[in-house]
C-alpha cells in the first residue's frame, strides 16, 4: 500500500468557487489547438483546449469561446471554424493566437495555411485539422459553446500533440501512432 502524504492528498471541497476550479483544471493537461474562422464577418482565430468530441454520427466537435472576446459575433456570423490540432513544433504559434500577438494578419502570418472548400483556413502541418459548419451555440456562463458539424477533415499520420498543463505549453514526447 502507497502512503501518500498529508500535502499529496487531495483538499475536501465544500464548494466550488472560480479559483478554485481554475487552480483544479490547471492539472488536467489538454491538447492545444488554434481555432480560425474566415467568411463575410472576417478573419480571426484564438487558442483553446476547451474542445472535445460530441458524436460520431454526424461527426460532431464543441468548442468553447468567451463571450467577451472581440471574435465572438464574428465566429457566429461567419458560421464556420477549423479546429487545428497543434504539434510540439507550434509553441510559437500558439502563443501568438493567444494573444501575444494582437494583429490577426501578424498571427496568421506566423503559419503556412491552406484555404479549405468552407473558406476556413487550416494549419498546413497541424496534427489535424477539423472543418466545421456551427449547426448550434449555446451561452453557458462566461462562454459560448460552438457545436460544430464536420465538414472535411485533414490529418498527418504522425506527429508530437502539444499540450496544456499547469498554465504552460508542454511537449509531448509521445508520437501520434500512424495508421
Amino acid at each position: 500500500m502507497n502512503a501518500m502524504s498529508q500535502q499529496d492528498r487531495a483538499a475536501p471541497v465544500d464548494a466550488a468557487d472560480a479559483l478554485a476550479f481554475r487552480a483544479a483544471m490547471a492539472r488536467v493537461g489538454a491538447s492545444v489547438n488554434v481555432i480560425t474562422s474566415a467568411g463575410p464577418a472576417g478573419r480571426g482565430g484564438f487558442t483553446a483546449t476547451a474542445m472535445s468530441s460530441v458524436t460520431d454520427d454526424p461527426p460532431t466537435l464543441l468548442v468553447c469561446m468567451n463571450r467577451r472576446s472581440a471574435q465572438c459575433g464574428m465566429f457566429l456570423e461567419n458560421g464556420v471554424f477549423c479546429v487545428n490540432v497543434l504539434s510540439n513544433d507550434h509553441v510559437a504559434l500558439a502563443g501568438h493566437f493567444a494573444g501575444k500577438i494582437a494583429d490577426m494578419e501578424a498571427r496568421y502570418a506566423s503559419g503556412d495555411w491552406e484555404t479549405l472548400p468552407s473558406g476556413n483556413f487550416a494549419l498546413h502541418d497541424a496534427i489535424a485539422a477539423f472543418d466545421c459548419r456551427i449547426v448550434a451555440h449555446q451561452l453557458v456562463g462566461t462562454h459560448y459553446v460552438l457545436f460544430g458539424e464536420v465538414l472535411g477533415i485533414r490529418h498527418r499520420p504522425t506527429g508530437h500533440p502539444l499540450l496544456y498543463l499547469d498554465r504552460a505549453f508542454v511537449g509531448s514526447t509521445v508520437a501520434v501512432p500512424a495508421g
